[in-house]
Formats: structure tokens, sequence, C-alpha cells
């Protein structure tokens, strides 16, 4: 036995030993690393905009800066991107952008606007310049506002029109016998509809119709523009898939050369004036804007702009850089609330929504908030149900044309299982002291049960259009007959009075400094997450790999969908979320 125990000290004691060690070499790369002279930008030099690892507008940042030195490096954040190409325009050592990315996770709103920043970009009389093996359709609406759009010659541009599927599971419910109960309000509200019918109702087909044909149509007039072609013919491109091939393309001029990617360089190195047998000067998007980010910080700390990032789903607890949490949240509204440096607050929306309680809390925030300062809302891709009722009540409310915003409707999910119990010979029994004390899965849905919940879902839509009503400055019945669940674009959302101005951050900036009435201005960021070791932990590679393994065994289709199922079952309470996702293809 003492022999057991020494081996079991040893074994303690070399696992301290490796784990102190990990952390000590950690510490010293984050200290002695940090001190480095940082990122240099060569003259006659070029961005590199590769945007497969940017997602989010924000990167986040730690409350506790321990934290900052333990976890994982989060890179840079869609609005970093922005920030960066503003500076480049006056930067004499950069003389142009080349877009090389093939799989970007942008949304379309965020997309638009990086395309006039691009647009602002050449003005300044600097090139933009794209090449890419393929072009998906969403790629190639940012890689249109290039100069020169080259593509492989064995590559392809896939140009088609936009579509979206649903996925309906009542037969497979009736089959298998496991239900999910839906309570809702909002004809509109299609979130739950896979649930209750095997084909898309008049409803759903007509929201959604409306909504691609608009953004479609925003996506066409973008194109149009900087490629001189008419929209009318853009559309017949699609229709008859005539850029399928690289031939085809240049022939519709959607790209402009066929090449290989040395072909590409050597056209820059042109550009440049550098021979063809030297390499040019370039500086990754991510390495310049770390340094822009760093130099550009402004004097004016006494006039202060709030810009407090709401992006991913909306829940209970802290949060993070992919979803909105109360925590963080409340906690932002209310610092920004109390520095009297911070003269204004631009709410950067970009959620689909989620918890009904959560947005309910977060939009008492923004109430309290805009009594003491002006807070004005900047939507990015979405600002859906959820997020469009935390962002009902601001001052200003901005928007892009392709955003998609409004689902203004609530529903509720109960799981049940009471035929698959049946079916596989499960009988339950409850022991209750009242009639009402407890729903089970396992038995029946209770019509009273059910009416209660749907109380409980109108008393929360009523909640929710009456905000919007009082925000909007519209009648409860005017906002009743826009909401009903149905998802409208920025351009359409303006149209009906759910948004104020069709702009960006930047337009939400200015506004929020008008508001103020500050002319100079530095931003600070928000929210700062108050995270432990234990969240640190969870990030490792080493606690990924359950993750990992299953997204490698089902593939990224099949992962995806069983996320969404995922989803469903971890909705609870009820809910105010935008009906469907959509992407491009």
């Amino acid at each position: 036995m003492r022999f057991l125990g020494n081996v079991m000290a040893t074994i303690i004691g070399i696992f301290v030993f490796f784990m102190l060690f990990f952390f000590g070499i950690v510490l010293i790369g984050a200290l002695f690393g940090g001190e480095s002279e940082g990122v240099t930008v060569k003259s006659n030099s070029v961005i590199e905009l590769n945007l497969e690892n940017i997602s989010n507008d924000y990167a986040g940042k730690y409350k506790d800066p321990w934290m900052e030195v333990f976890s994982e490096k989060k890179g840079i954040g869609f609005i970093d991107v922005l920030n960066a190409i503003e500076a480049a325009k006056t930067d004499s050592d950069i003389k142009g952008i080349s877009i090389l990315n093939e799989d970007s996770s942008l949304g379309l709103a965020q997309s638009k606007e990086l395309r006039e920043a691009l647009i602002s970009f050449k003005k300044s009389g600097k090139f933009v310049m794209a090449y890419a093996n393929n072009y998906s359709q969403r790629d190639y609406y940012l890689n249109s506002v290039a100069n020169t759009i080259y593509l492989n010659p064995v590559g392809d541009l896939d140009f088609k029109g936009l579509s979206t599927e649903v996925m309906f599971f009542k037969d497979l419910q009736e089959k298998s016998g496991i239900k999910m109960e839906v309570i809702r309000h909002g004809k509109y509200k299609s979130a739950v509809e896979p649930f209750l019918e095997n084909k898309m109702s008049d409803a759903n087909r007509e929201q959604t119709t409306a909504l691609l044909n608009s953004v479609w149509n925003s996506v066409l007039a973008d194109i149009s523009a900087s490629r001189n072609i008419p929209t009318a013919r853009l559309n017949e491109i699609a229709t008859g898939l005539l850029a399928r091939t690289p031939e085809m393309a240049k022939a519709n001029k959607l790209i402009d050369i066929i090449a290989y990617e040395d072909v590409y360089h050597d056209a820059i190195k042109k550009a440049l004036k550098v021979a063809t047998d030297e390499d040019y000067n370039k500086v990754s998007m991510s390495d310049y804007a770390q340094k822009v980010t760093t130099t550009s910080i402004s004097t004016d700390t006494d006039n202060q702009i709030a810009v407090i990032y709401a992006q991913g789903e909306i829940g209970s607890g802290e949060g993070d850089v992919n979803t909105i949490g109360e925590g963080s949240m409340r906690r932002s509204l209310q610092e920004a609330r109390k520095n009297k440096d911070i003269k204004a607050i631009v709410l950067r929306v970009d959620s689909p929504g989620g918890s009904a309680l959560t947005s309910d809390l977060i939009w008492r925030e923004i109430e309290l908030t805009k009594k003491v300062k002006p807070v004005v809302v900047s939507m990015g891709n979405y600002a859906a149900s959820g997020g469009y009722y935390i962002a009902c009540n601001a001052n200003t409310i901005f928007a892009e044309k392709n955003t998609i915003t409004g689902s203004i409707g609530v529903f509720g999910v109960l799981p049940n299982f009471s035929q698959l119990s049946t079916k596989i010979g499960i009988n339950t029994e409850q022991v209750m002291t009242n009639e009402n004390a407890n729903y089970s899965p396992f038995v029946p849905l209770n019509e009273k049960f059910k009416g209660v919940t749907l109380e409980g879902v109108e008393r929360v839509y009523k909640t929710f259009i009456t905000h919007v009503a009082e925000g909007r400055k519209m009648t409860v019945a005017q906002v009743d007959s826009i909401a009903q669940g149905r998802v409208w674009t920025g351009t359409e959302a303006k149209r009906i009075g759910l948004v104020d101005k069709i702009g960006n951050l930047n337009d939400a900036l200015k506004e929020a400094a008008s508001l103020a009435k500050i002319k100079t201005y530095s931003t600070q960021n928000f929210p700062e997450y108050e995270k432990d070791f234990s969240d640190l932990l969870a990030s490792f590679p080493f606690a990924k790999s359950k993750k990992a393994l299953i997204k490698e065994e089902l593939g990224e289709e099949n992962y995806f969908l069983l996320q969404q199922i995922k989803k469903v079952q971890l909705q609870k309470g009820i809910q105010a979320r935008m009906p469907f996702e959509i992407s491009i293809q």
C-alpha cells in the first residue's frame, strides 16, 4: 500500500510539474512576446485581405487582464477590418488591397459594409484587386467591387440567384412518437412551423419570397454599379447559369482576367513598379489592423462614444463573443451610463434573437440609459425578433439595405414523448399536491396547461409590440399589422417605420455624436467579459476534441442539422427568435 501511495504521489507530482511548466511558458511568452516592436509596414506595400477567420463584428476582450494573457488569440473583428481600410486610405506606405479569400464567413450586411469601405478606398486613388480559384455567390458579391477580378482557368463562378430550404418534421414526429408541442403568436412565426406542418404555409412562403427578392435586388444593384452591367442582364445571367465557366463569366463581364495566381501577383508587381523577379511588400489585414488599433488611439478622452456589441443568440448568463448574455450586456450599459466621459452609446446588433426574458431585461437597461445619454442602434446582418426587441427603443435606428430585421413575434416549444413512451411500453404515473404542479413530457399535453402557456405567450407578445409602439412612436395596432413574426429587410423596415435610416456603423457613430452635441470623440468598445480559468480551459484545443470529432464524422451539413435540433431542445421559456436562417449559396 505504501508503495502504491508513493507511485501515486510521484504521478501527481509529475502532473503538477507539467501543468506549472505549461502555464509558466504561456506566461513568459505573453509577458515577453508583448514587448516586440509590433508590425512594421514597408513602403510600397499591399494589404492582403483574407476573410476566412473573420465573422464577428467584435473580437471581444476580458475584464480580467490575466484572462487576456492566458486566453486563445482571438484575432481581429470585422469592425477592425473596416477601421484598417479607413486608415489605409491615407497611409502613404499602402498602395492597394489584394483580396485573396475563397471562404468568407461574412454575412450580407457585413459584405455590403465592406464593399462600401473598399469603394471609398479606391476613391483615394489606390487599387483593389481580387483573385480566387472559385467564387461562391456570396464571395463574388464582395469581390465584384475590385478594379480587376481574376479567376483560375479551371475554376468556376457560382451566380444563380438566392434560395433557402426548410425541413419539415411533422411526419417524422408522428412516426417516431416524439412531438414538439408549439404555442405561438404571429401568423408569420415560422420558426416552429416545421413541427406543425409537412409543407410551407402560404404566409411563410409569402414572407420568404418577399425577403429573398428584396435581398437579391440589393445584391444585383451593387454588382451592377461595380461591373456596369444592367440588373436585367444580371438576372438573365443568373437564370441561365451563364457564368458557370471562367470563359462564360468573362464573356458576360463578371470577371476581367482568366489566369493562374502567379499571373495575378505579377500584375500587382506591375502596378507597384516592382520587377517580376522580385517580391513585392505585403502585410496581412490581421497584422495591419492590429497596428492601426495600437497607433490610432484618439487623444480626446473627455468625449467618448461607447460601442456595445450585441452579437449572437440571446440567452441568460454572462455571454461571450458568440452569444448575447444578460450579465455582460447589462453591465456594459450600466458602466457606459455612469461614465462621465462617455457622451453617447451605439449598440451594434447582430442577432436573430433568443430568450424573450433576457431581451426584455436588456431593453429595460437601454430604457434607463436613454434617459441619461442618447442611444443609437446600428444593425448588422440580423436584428430580428429578440434582436429587434433590444433595438426598438433607441433614439435612432440604422440598418443596411440587406439587414434582416423585424420578426416581431414569440413562441414556446414543449417537447412531448407520450406517443413514443406508449409505443415502447412505458407508462408514467404522477403524484401532485395540485392539479397543475407539473408538466411531464411523458403524458399528453393537458389543454388547460396549454391554455396557460398560450396566455404567457400572448402576454409577452403584447409587451413586445407595446415596447415597439412606444419606441417607434406608433400605435399598438400599427405595430401589430406589421408584426405577426414577419421578417423584413432593412429597406422594407425603413419604409414601414421599424428603422429610421439606411447606414452603417460609422453613420451611427456620427448620429450619436450629433445627438450628444460633440464634434470630436474617441470610441470605447464593450462588453468586457467576466470569465474565469474554468471557462478558459474549456476553450483549449484538448477540450474541443468532442466537437471536432463529431463534425469530422458527420460532415459539415449533417453537423449543422444536428446543431439546429439541439438549439430547439435548448429553447427554454418563451422565445423571441427569428424564424429561419438565410445564407447565400
